[in-house]
């Protein structure tokens, strides 16, 4: 309960950016301005938007890991089948089989066999369990110390410290970089064309301090690029 508030955003400072916004709606660039009265519209749209944090590292990065390089189904379907088999019985009148998130030294201790009937495979049960031994270090600290505590360990990069950082830390400037649809979606909203990682890394320049918050109001938005080719494949790592 005491935690709550923060995990809704009440901590989650905008002071600076609506002035970040028409600073760069003021810019000589026509690029910059059109892209920041689009960024305007968006935050006066949800005005309501609020980057919530949960302060805790190691929780964030357990799903975090689950989800690399996978669709999100089966990111899901692993991290559901770990923690009701090895999670703890949630707190206070539940309801039955409800389930927490375990220890990290229950991470630790999970065999290889349950990794694979999860559907995780070898390189992404190994980066879990070796950052179950860390675990306690990654908490507290800044965002930034967190990203260099992160990107220490074995199998977890860019993409993964910006998804902790942002779920973890409420971090308004750490963008997904590596994120599969990412990119294209940004480069869509702001020019009407997909564009890879460092287009959009330049196109939230203008934004740098809040490039994390203009993703999340780009996502509210709804606007995505025509989905004219296939999806991500599925991989069930259960059947190799």
């Amino acid at each position: 309960m005491e935690t709550l508030p923060e995990l809704l955003g009440a901590s989650d400072d905008i002071s600076g950016f609506g002035e970040l916004v028409r600073g760069a709606a003021g810019a000589g660039d026509g690029s910059v301005r059109a892209r920041a009265a689009f960024v305007g519209e968006l935050a006066a749209r949800h005005a309501g938007l609020r980057i919530g944090r949960s302060g805790r590292v190691f929780e964030a990065l357990v799903p975090a890991v689950l989800e690399q390089k996978v669709v999100g189904r089966e990111a899901w379907r692993a991290w559901r089948w770990l923690v009701r088999k090895y999670g703890d019985i949630a707190p206070g009148p539940v309801p039955e089989g409800l389930t927490v998130m375990p220890s990290p030294e229950v991470w630790r201790r999970v065999p290889s066999w349950d990794w694979h009937r999860a559907g995780a495979e070898a390189v992404r049960a190994r980066t879990i369990i070796n950052a179950a031994q860390h675990a306690e270090k990654l908490e507290g600290g800044s965002s930034a110390e967190a990203d260099r505590l992160l990107r220490a360990l074995p199998g977890i990069g860019v993409w993964t410290s910006a998804e902790v950082r942002q779920r973890a830390h409420g971090d308004p400037d750490a963008p997904s970089v590596g994120d599969y649809h990412l990119p294209s979606v940004v480069g869509y909203a702001f020019t009407g064309q997909k564009t890879d990682d460092a287009g959009m890394l330049e196109l939230l320049e203008p934004f740098a301090g809040h490039r994390h918050r203009v993703i999340r109001l780009i996502e509210l938005s709804g606007i995505r690029p025509p989905a004219r080719g296939p999806r991500m494949a599925a991989r069930d790592y259960r059947s190799f």
